[in-house]
Formats: C-alpha cells, sequence, structure tokens
C-alpha cells in the first residue's frame, strides 16, 4: 500500500489519501487525524440547525394542521385523521429511507471538481422546498402525500452527505463533542420549527416554506466553507450487484454496526411512535383544545429540548473524556423507554410538560454520545455515505412503520382510534430491547 500526502492529493491536510485494492474495492479514504476546522464546525451547526426547523416543523406540528386543515375542507373524514396522519408518515419514510442510502452512495462516489458531497447537500434542500410549496397548497390528502414524500426525498438527498463529513472531517478524539452539539442544533430545531409552526399555524405556505428558503440559504453557505474532498481518482464503475448491495452492510462482517443499527431503530420506533401521533394524543387523551394543541407542543419542545441541549452537552463532553460510549446510550434508552411508557398515565397538561423534561434528559443523553458511537464502528472511511445511509434506514423505516403500526394499534377494542395504552406500551417495551442490544458491542467501549 502507498500513500501520499492529503495535500498533494488534492484533499485537506491532517488527512491521508491511501490506494489499495481488494477485490472491486478502492481505499482512496482514510480517517481525519487533525482538528476538524472551526469554520466547518460552526457552519455545520448552524446548518444543522436551520435545516432542521424547516424540516421538523412541518413533520412535528405541519402535518397534524394540514390534516386537521383538509379535514375541516372535507378532504378528511372526522375519524380518520390518524390513519391520514399514518398515511403521509409512511410512504414520506419510505422515500426518506431510499434517498438517504442511495445518496449517501452516490456522494461517495461523486468526481466532480466541486468535491463528494457539495452538490447534493444544496439540491436536496432546493428540491425539499419545492416538494414544501406542493404541499402546503395540497387540496387532498393525496396530494399532500406526494409533497410530503418529494420533501422527504431532497431531505435525505441533503442529509446523507451533509452528516458523512463528520466521517470525512472530524477525528475520533473530537467526535462526541461535534456530534453532541450537531444533536443539540437538530433538537433546537425542532424547537424553532414548532415556534415557526405555531406562528404561522393559519397561513400553511409561511410554515412550510418559509423557514426552507432559510435553509437553502445555510446548505450554500456550508457549501462554500466545507473542505470537501475531490476523488483523486474515478471509481470503477459499479456492477448491479455493487449496486443493490447499497443498501445492505453484512451483520455477519460488522456485528457492532449491526447491534447499533438496531439499538437506533428501536429507539427511534419508540419515539416516532410518540411523535406521529402527538396532536391527536394530547387533543384525544390529555384533552387539550384543537385551538390550543400547536402552544401546548411549542412549550413541550421548548423544555424538552432546554433539558435535552443540557444533558447532550455534558454526556458528549464526558464520553470524549473517559473514552467511553456504551454506557452513556444504553442508560439513556432505558430511561426513554420508561418516558414512553409513562405517557400512558398523563392525565394533564402539567404532568404532560414533567414527562417532556424527563424525556428530554434522556434522548439528550443519547443524541450526545450515539452518533459518536456509530461513527466509531462504521466498516470503511470510503463508504462512510452509503455506510451512513444504510445507517439511516434504522432512522427512516420506523418512520414508516411506527404509524402504520400504531394506526392499527390505537383502534384495537377502540373504535375511535385512541388505544394508546396497547400502543405506548409496544413502543416501550421495544425501546427496552434496543438498550439492551448494545451491550454485546466490541469496538466501542
Amino acid at each position: 500500500m502507498s500513500s501520499v500526502s492529503g495535500s498533494a492529493a488534492g484533499v485537506p491536510s491532517g488527512m491521508t489519501v491511501a490506494s489499495a485494492t481488494v477485490g472491486r474495492e478502492h481505499h482512496w479514504i482514510k480517517e481525519p487525524t487533525d482538528p476538524a476546522k472551526p469554520g466547518y464546525v460552526v457552519w455545520l451547526l448552524l446548518a444543522q440547525l436551520l435545516f432542521f426547523i424547516a424540516l421538523l416543523g412541518p413533520a412535528i406540528v405541519g402535518i397534524g394542521l394540514k390534516i386537521i386543515d383538509l379535514q375541516h375542507q372535507g378532504a378528511v373524514s372526522a375519524d380518520g385523521a390518524n390513519a391520514a396522519a399514518a398515511v403521509l408518515g409512511g410512504w414520506g419514510a419510505f422515500f426518506a429511507t431510499v434517498a438517504n442510502v442511495v445518496f449517501g452512495r452516490l456522494s461517495d462516489r461523486t468526481t466532480s471538481r466541486w468535491g463528494r458531497r457539495r452538490i447534493w447537500i444544496v439540491a436536496g434542500t432546493v428540491i425539499m422546498t419545492v416538494a414544501f410549496v406542493i404541499m402546503a397548497l395540497a387540496p387532498s390528502l393525496l396530494v399532500a402525500t406526494v409533497g410530503w414524500s418529494l420533501a422527504q426525498l431532497g431531505a435525505n438527498m441533503t442529509l446523507a452527505p451533509f452528516i458523512a463529513t463528520v466521517a470525512d472531517q472530524v477525528p475520533k478524539f473530537q467526535r462526541g463533542k461535534v456530534t453532541a452539539w450537531l444533536g443539540i442544533a437538530q433538537n433546537v430545531g425542532v424547537l424553532g420549527g414548532t415556534f415557526v409552526a405555531q406562528i404561522f399555524q393559519t397561513n400553511m405556505f409561511m410554515m412550510f416554506v418559509g423557514p426552507s428558503i432559510l435553509a437553502i440559504a445555510a446548505m450554500i453557505v456550508f457549501a462554500f466553507v466545507l473542505p470537501d474532498r475531490a476523488l483523486p481518482v474515478k471509481p470503477p464503475r459499479a456492477t448491479f450487484y455493487e449496486w443493490w448491495n447499497t443498501f445492505w452492510v453484512s451483520p455477519v462482517k460488522h456485528p457492532d454496526y449491526a447491534l447499533a443499527w438496531w439499538s437506533r431503530f428501536l429507539i427511534t420506533f419508540a419515539s416516532f411512535g410518540f411523535t406521529a401521533f402527538r396532536v391527536f394524543y394530547l387533543i384525544n387523551h390529555v384533552h387539550v383544545s384543537e385551538k390550543d394543541v400547536a402552544g401546548v407542543i411549542t412549550l413541550s419542545v421548548l423544555i424538552n429540548t432546554v433539558c435535552l441541549v443540557a444533558a447532550s452537552s455534558i454526556a458528549g463532553w464526558l464520553s470524549d473524556k473517559i473514552g467511553r460510549r456504551k454506557v452513556f446510550v444504553w442508560t439513556s434508552t432505558v430511561l426513554f423507554a420508561l418516558g414512553t411508557y409513562a405517557l400512558i398515565h398523563i392525565q394533564d397538561v402539567g404532568a404532560f410538560y414533567v414527562l417532556e423534561a424527563l424525556m428530554g434528559v434522556a434522548y439528550g443523553i443519547y443524541v450526545g454520545v450515539d452518533l459518536a458511537l456509530v461513527v466509531d464502528v462504521l466498516p470503511n472511511p470510503d463508504d462512510s455515505g452509503k455506510d451512513l445511509g444504510v445507517f439511516n434506514i434504522a432512522n427512516a423505516l420506523p418512520q414508516t412503520f411506527a404509524p402504520m403500526i400504531g394506526g392499527i394499534l390505537v383502534y384495537v377494542g377502540d373504535k375511535t382510534g385512541n388505544n394508546y395504552t396497547l400502543w405506548f406500551t409496544v413502543c416501550g417495551v421495544l425501546a427496552l430491547i434496543g438498550a439492551v442490544v448494545i451491550f454485546p458491542i466490541k469496538k466501542v467501549r
């Protein structure tokens, strides 16, 4: 194996490019060794923040308000809200799953002089914005579903290469801190998105499209700041089998990666098992009025986010300091599982706020460390975009299955679709299993 310095090969200093062939695999990229550039880290966080304000306002509040709007127009039946949420969420998550893996792989193999990641990051944000225009103006559930599906396709065209830049640019000794702040930026984005949704709840166009235009601007600046690497040699043309294999990482060859995948899948399932039905849970179980539900969600997300930010920053710093990841991930997942089950027993808004605070602490510890654990167990730095894309299936598939399965289980024994006791018990048990599968991971302490 021969290697040349990063600067000689047209890549950032502090990184090396190695050329070796194993079968059809060419290994060009090695992990970074120097600290990530400050400008990159700052704009990584700012772009993440604005992007998730644009994406998660519609996801958390906008979909529910759009369904209520369609109900008022007679396009959705009075008892069909949960079913409509399942349709929208399910199809959107399907497109998210496919797009994240495909565009992660494409970004790994892109040979443009602009680098591997930039073009996909900007193009995906533009597509997401156009799709939000469609969704905001949709006169029917069908058109709204098309809009949300295209929005998820564009969003994940951006997210796969965007998150892959962490593997490209951030060394292992710095990942806990950076990924913790990345998780904080995402969850502050949740808060910002819900504030925007509350402010513009009577103006669908501004709620869906306004923040997305700002996200485009942020991603363009990030693309200029990103020290993206152009591949020094064009990769060999991929075979059909290799493209098909884009959606697969062998759990036999990479068991630590597979265990981390299942843990993420299960906690995400539990999380979206609540998120997909949050609007209707608050209206029907906690008895919040339709006019007040956006405000209750906004305040609950504020409480959740404040607790999350505090817990995440401490967990990420401490994880890097002591060199351990697993204990943070499994303990936080257990706490989240207990919190999910506790939703059954909430009877008033005050208790709901308290539970949101506790779950914010739990999820804050989780997001502060889990992405660092995942990047640490990636099989191959050459394929970080592809492997993170496959890993993101663990984020996207639950967004498909949770609304669909939940949309069935909430009707079991309850014709009104409010059997949250059964549904949140299932979600809590699955999250608990997500904690257990962390223990056998060997590559990370």
